[in-house]
């Protein structure tokens, strides 16, 4: 038998499926979004652009804003009491009021 890979978006199929009318890359704003050091944020995985996306165990985690790290933004978040921090570029983030469209 041959090892199954282990790569790091392996089995995320399901995360990184978009719907018929939302596929291709989205629109410039998305890229360009902001964020205050405080804010909560949602990790939402934009699978058409691989720049500064965290790991797809992390998809649907509210985190709140660290600081700006170049383009990308430092985020925060309590995984089973540890506190973790990934760095995220903004097109992989929705603000935590906001309701991400095609779902999660």
């Amino acid at each position: 038998m041959v090892k199954s890979s282990k790569g790091f978006r392996s089995r995320s199929r399901g995360t990184f499926t978009k719907e018929v009318r939302d596929r291709g890359m989205p629109p410039v704003t998305r890229f360009l979004k902001t964020f205050e050091v405080g804010a909560k944020v949602i990790v939402r995985l934009e699978a058409s652009d691989p720049h500064g996306q965290p790991h797809p165990r992390y998809q649907g985690r509210v985190c709140t804003v660290v600081a700006r790290q170049g383009r990308s933004y430092r985020i925060e978040f309590l995984d089973g009491g540890k506190r973790k921090e990934l760095i995220a570029h903004p097109i992989h983030l929705i603000a935590a009021g906001q309701t991400p469209k095609g779902g999660t």
